[in-house]
């Protein structure tokens, strides 16, 4: 592993879209067993999926894997947690400010 420079691998995935009332979502299966780690990016080649009301759709799509370097991979795990923490911030005061 490199400290500096980044690998890109392109490996074959699965794309589901759900748009039903019971599930909303969109998921990516890599079919090679692929792994991703902190601070890598996916890119998932093709025109985007649209699924109509009500339907479910899988496609058999390429994904581009940019793999982060150790230096990316260690900044991210250092920081990712305060992101975290970062959204989950809440307030149970009374006070309603607009």
């Amino acid at each position: 592993m490199s400290l500096f420079r980044k690998r890109i691998e392109k490996v074959p995935c699965t794309v589901e879209v759900s748009h039903r009332f019971e599930s909303l979502h969109a998921h990516v299966r890599f079919d090679d067993g692929s792994v991703i780690h902190p601070g890598d990016e996916v890119l998932v080649e093709g025109p985007p999926v649209l699924a109509a009301w009500g339907e479910v759709i899988e496609e058999r799509r390429t994904a581009q894997i940019t793999r982060a370097s150790a230096l990316e991979r260690l900044w991210t795990r250092l920081t990712g947690d305060l992101e975290f923490i970062e959204l989950c911030e809440f307030s149970f005061s009374e006070e309603m400010t607009v």
